[in-house]
């Protein structure tokens, strides 16, 4: 599509939906941005941007006027596809795509796209990691917090764009083409968006729906979920976490995608091994916070799955006071209930999802209820001894306090921090 002279309305006005904008405004379209939320989403510099290059906005709410006047409408991944304004705008025959789409479109090097229910970040950071080592260069975007849209006006800078990939933003795909495709994993999640688990691997799938002969896809051997989609692929499959590198230690199955998609893209083994080893980890997954009183205080914030509540309490040999809550997912909790008997001390919880949380562990675990996060972390410091864990594990979003995991789990640290 030729942009110029078109009209473009973007569906959401957060990080994705300005980074459209801007995108879109290099490509001279005349760009509109409906928006659910109030002014307060668009901070000041974007609204100054905005003036100068007249853009009109409508807030608190989409109207069908402004949504239907239009030659395309560009979706920001909070949006679900069935929402009234997608409705409008396919019943005008209006094309609509997502913000990972447009970008695709536009985009000139190689994208690798990694999706999966849990270690995304992880996988994609380290990826880029390995690459930017080898002599290539590399940026990160995606659903990692930096808008594949932000980077790709600038696709002659750059070999590869390593793009974390979400369920939501796979849903909005048409032309989506990674060269390189990971699928990680596939546990429960999302299913307050998704009507099934069904609808929410139908969703993943998508990564690889245009791929073909001459790229990849990167498969875990080991989630049986995964390996059904390998029967349908007219890429090149390449399965991980067959006990391949088990003589160089590494046994972490988000280390032997990285290794694998290293091996497809021929990057020297010796330096890939030496940044995984060197390798801290990511802001908000597993980090370790502080040491007070002999109990270690562990940030786990993007732990927004019961899969990835499980990862957290079997990574840890010590006793946990396990913090977690937030808005519920329409997850099943309960099947961890062997693993919080074995783990957990005592599990504090605060925010929306307390009284399912209670429910589904109450006899299992000592369980107490915080109204907030400071609470919470003031209890689970009378109640942790020398030696133990207190580990904020949330196994729900953060929609109920916070903007996001992010600024959760900086608040988190900071509370943390601040103990005397």
């Amino acid at each position: 599509m030729n942009f110029e002279n078109k009209n473009v309305v973007i569906i959401g006005a957060a990080k994705s939906g300005q980074a459209s904008a801007r995108l879109l405004k290099k490509l001279k379209a005349n760009v509109r941005i409906s928006e659910a939320g109030n002014e307060s989403v668009v901070g000041e510099t974007f609204r100054s941007w905005a003036r100068q290059n007249q853009i009109e906005f409508e807030f608190n709410g989409h109207t069908q006027h402004f949504i239907q006047q239009s030659d395309l409408v560009v979706l920001s991944p909070g949006v679900r596809i069935d929402a009234l304004p997608v409705q409008w705008a396919r019943n005008k025959f209006i094309p609509v795509w997502g913000e990972i789409e447009l970008a695709a479109r536009l985009c000139t090097k190689p994208i690798i796209a990694v999706t999966g229910s849990n270690g995304k970040t992880t996988v994609s950071t380290l990826i880029n990691i390995l690459l930017n080592a080898s002599g290539q260069k590399a940026c990160l975007c995606g659903n990692v917090g930096n808008p594949f849209a932000e980077f790709v006006a600038q696709s002659a800078d750059y070999d590869y764009f390593v793009t974390e990939i979400s369920s939501f933003q796979l849903e909005t795909i048409e032309t989506f083409r990674p060269h390189v495709a990971v699928f990680l994993n596939f546990t429960q999640n999302h299913l307050d968006r998704h009507r099934n688990i069904e609808e929410y691997f139908a969703a993943k799938k998508r990564i690889f729906e245009n791929q073909g002969r001459n790229d990849f896809a990167v498969l875990n051997a080991q989630d049986e979920w995964v390996k059904k989609a390998a029967a349908e692929l007219k890429s090149h499959i390449s399965f991980f976490n067959e006990g391949e590198f088990a003589s160089e230690g590494i046994t972490n199955p988000n280390h032997l995608a990285v290794l694998n998609v290293a091996k497809v893209l021929g990057l020297p083994l010796d330096i890939c091994l030496q940044e995984i080893r060197a390798f801290k980890g990511v802001e908000h997954r597993m980090e370790k916070v502080r040491m007070l009183d002999g109990v270690e205080y562990i940030n786990d914030s993007k732990a927004t799955t019961v899969e990835a509540g499980r990862w957290a309490l079997e990574s840890i040999s010590q006793p946990i006071v396990m913090i977690c809550g937030g808005r519920d997912k329409n997850l099943d909790f309960s099947i961890l209930r062997p693993l919080v008997k074995e783990k957990v001390k005592k599990m504090i919880l605060f925010g929306e999802a307390r009284a399912k949380l209670r429910t589904a562990f109450d006899g299992f675990v000592k369980l107490e209820e915080c109204v907030t996060l400071e609470d919470a972390v003031a209890h689970a410091r009378k109640v942790a001894n020398p030696g133990d864990v207190a580990m904020l594990v949330p196994m729900c979003t953060s929609y109920d306090m916070f903007k996001n995991f992010e600024e959760r789990g900086r608040a988190f640290k900071t509370i943390v921090q601040n103990l005397k």
